[in-house]
């Protein structure tokens, strides 16, 4: 079995009584009570493993597509049975000092709008208008490539011309053999279904699109194609799975501030993940007072549930490496710190914010120093020059460690100034009212790569001989995908000049250090023939340690979207009493 390399807190012991280190119970008697025995587990406590596989149907016969859902709702994995799973595998590791003592297999699964349609008859009361419109009729907007029509181009799951995908099931292991005979027994089940005697039956489904995703054998276990450690910056969630106050979803591990589980992880809550709990309050005044409504889908049976983003993510790894290396050759240093300035984090996971010039290892390794940091405030350099491994708070409000237009700073701001900063009647940006909005947009990221790992790096870019269709399967949850998973894409990584209030005083010239996300942010010129270049500034030291801050230039996309779809993960009493019945 390969490493995986966790990104997320650790879990209590089983056994309470077993656990020494209290300050894991942190007791949250205010919090709500989580009902994980009726919430999928991919949600709220992710897989987390190194094999997975999506399989998508369409429903051709709704009636007795219901009968064949049936028999899987068993087989449909819980919060409660992943969370203590999760413990269970990282306590008999931490003892054993090594993987395999434990292992299983999990399945869940989610529907489109258009597969929930053909299963109740009050599907339209989501109230969600991009879940309902679905994400090929969305692609337009968010600046993927589509032809004249809109439809996009490229797809080869979810488009209109790709067949139905009504279902979604994702299927996960610790062992490949172990994720192979589960897929073949749905499979088996769905070409040659019978009844509780015997009976042939028909599934009344067709099977549409299937693909396996793992994670990426050692050295880069754990990171993306690219070469960068993946999945780091998670929310935590406030709530409890337990009667126990001290039994937390998410344990409190930062003794400095109790809105925290690990440091510069803040704590949300679970109505932003999961129908039927408290969001957060997008006008707080503050973010550790900032508990808001409980949040509905629109249907009462929708709570327990989660909207569910799929993105199939193509990644052209000798692209973006040939160009990471071009601009280290003219502006003379290590290509690896030219990825490191667009990425905001080195391959090792190493913020920028706290090694800005350097790779720390060690840093990018530990869980509860990698992700403690903010933007808006300064750690002043000298002479300008920074150093590197600074202590927290580590800060960056000139862009010049972490650049402005760096993929981990677009998509998460942390304490940035922000346009929803912006005070009523005026021009001022608060800087409180910022984060606060900015929490209000947060995802569960639960993706996997997919396809063969590339023999290029950054430092020797190789291209393939034959195409290799290699990527990510972005799988995300969250509550609205207009708020969330699309306001993210529009209004962040396709935005050059989102942070303007935030670079605001940091010109360069006489330009604002602004751009593009290098990594996923998409033009607006998405028609045929369209011009898709894209435009950010980076700041660094060159191997004479002199700064050099510059505009580059990307004259094409190096992530291309080749599928995906917007669906919901129900709960499993609604699997039970609505979408069987």
């Amino acid at each position: 079995m390969t490493q995986q390399i966790i990104r997320e807190a650790p879990a209590p012991d089983p056994l309470e009584g077993q656990q020494t280190n209290a300050f894991f119970y942190v007791p949250a008697p205010n919090e709500p009570i989580l009902n994980v025995n009726n919430i999928q587990g991919n949600i709220l406590g992710g897989f987390n493993k190194d094999y997975q596989a999506l399989l998508f149907l369409e429903i051709e016969n709704p009636n007795a597509f219901k009968h064949w859902l049936k028999s899987q709702i068993n087989f449909i994995a819980t919060a409660s049975e992943v969370i203590a799973f999760n413990r269970l595998f990282k306590s008999a590791r931490q003892r054993r000092g090594r993987e395999g003592t434990v292992k299983a297999t999990w399945i869940n699964v989610a529907f489109s709008f258009e597969g929930l349609k053909k299963l109740t008859n009050d599907a339209d009361s989501f109230t969600d208008k991009s879940f309902k419109a679905g994400l090929a009729a969305r692609a337009a907007d968010l600046n993927d490539p589509v032809d004249n029509d809109g439809k996009p181009i490229g797809w080869v799951v979810g488009g209109p011309d790709n067949g139905k995908v009504d279902v979604v099931f994702i299927i996960a292991s610790d062992e490949r053999a172990d994720l192979l005979a589960e897929v073949s027994r749905i499979l088996e089940s769905i070409v040659a279904f019978t009844d509780g005697k015997g009976n042939a039956k028909s599934s009344g489904a067709k099977i549409t699109f299937l693909e396996e995703g793992a994670n990426l054998p050692a050295p880069l276990t754990g990171h993306e194609h690219f070469g960068n450690l993946d999945g780091i910056s998670q929310p935590g969630i406030r709530g409890r799975v337990a009667d126990n106050p001290k039994d937390l979803l998410t344990p409190r591990q930062n003794p400095e501030n109790k809105n925290q589980g690990k440091p510069g992880q803040d704590l949300l809550w679970p109505g932003e993940f999961v129908f039927g709990y408290e969001g957060q309050k997008d006008d707080a005044k503050k973010l550790e007072d900032s508990k808001g409504q409980v949040v509905s889908a629109g249907l009462h049976w929708a709570n327990d549930g989660s909207y569910l983003v799929f993105r199939r993510l193509r990644q052209d790894v000798y692209k973006f490496h040939k160009f990471l290396n071009d601009i280290a050759a003219d502006l003379d240093t290590d290509a690896r710190k030219v990825s490191a300035k667009l990425i905001g984090r080195w391959p090792s996971g190493a913020p920028t914010v706290r090694t800005p010039e350097e790779d720390a290892p060690s840093l990018g390794d530990d869980d509860n120093a990698n992700n403690d940091f903010e933007f808006n405030g300064d750690d002043p350099p000298k002479d300008n020059f920074f150093k590197n491994d600074v202590v927290p708070p580590s800060d960056d409000a000139t862009g010049l460690r972490c650049p402005f237009i760096a993929h981990t700073r677009k998509t998460y701001p942390r304490n940035d100034k922000t346009p929803g900063g912006r005070v009523p009647n005026s021009d001022e940006i608060d800087i409180d009212r910022s984060e606060v909005t900015t929490q209000t947009h947060r995802l569960l990221r639960r993706g996997i790569p997919y396809g063969p790992v590339s023999p290029s790096t950054p430092n020797n870019p190789l291209q393939d001989p034959n195409f290799v269709d290699r990527g990510l399967h972005f799988l995300a949850y969250q509550t609205s995908i207009v708020e969330q998973f699309e306001f993210v894409t529009q209004f962040w990584a396709n935005e050059p000049n989102f942070s303007e209030p935030a670079a605001t005083n940091h010109k360069v010239g006489d330009k604002l250090p602004l751009g593009h996300d290098p990594i996923i942010g998409q033009s607006d010129n998405n028609k045929p023939g369209g011009d898709r270049t894209r435009k950010f500034f980076i700041h660094l030291e060159d191997d004479q340690n002199q700064p050099q801050t510059k505009e580059l230039t990307a004259p094409e996309d190096w992530v291309i979207p080749t599928g995906g779809g917007y669906f919901f993960a129900p709960s499993i009493s609604a699997l039970k009493e609505v979408l069987t019945k």
